[in-house]
């Protein structure tokens, strides 16, 4: 393993997912200028997060799909596009094959 390439400079940090109204204070080397008053009434840098195991569909087993630029909606709409021209090239080679057959 290499020498000096891990970190050393660990420091209290509180991490909080403001969506679910949850805070963890830990161990971090985490840069913030931001800070919070923690419930042992020290204060400690502050690092908001948008998911933690409070809000993640994985953990809390509820299912969102939280769809900000529509990735979903052309996900599903170019999927269906697929599906009808699939059908489409199918019902042509039976139509072909029929035709075929009349000859």
């Amino acid at each position: 393993m290499k020498n000096n390439i891990h970190p050393t400079d660990y420091r209290p940090v509180v991490f909080s997912d403001e969506v679910a109204g949850f805070a963890f204070l830990t161990q971090s080397t985490a840069q913030t200028n931001e800070t919070i008053k923690w419930e042992d009434g020290n204060e400690y840098p502050l690092i908001k997060m948008h998911i933690s195991s409070a809000s993640h569909p994985f953990f809390t087993g509820e299912e969102k799909i939280i769809d900000t630029e529509g990735r979903v909606d052309r996900f599903k709409a170019k999927f269906a596009a697929a599906e009808a021209r699939k059908v489409e090239l199918a019902s042509k080679a039976i139509k072909a094959k029929a035709k075929k057959a009349e000859r």
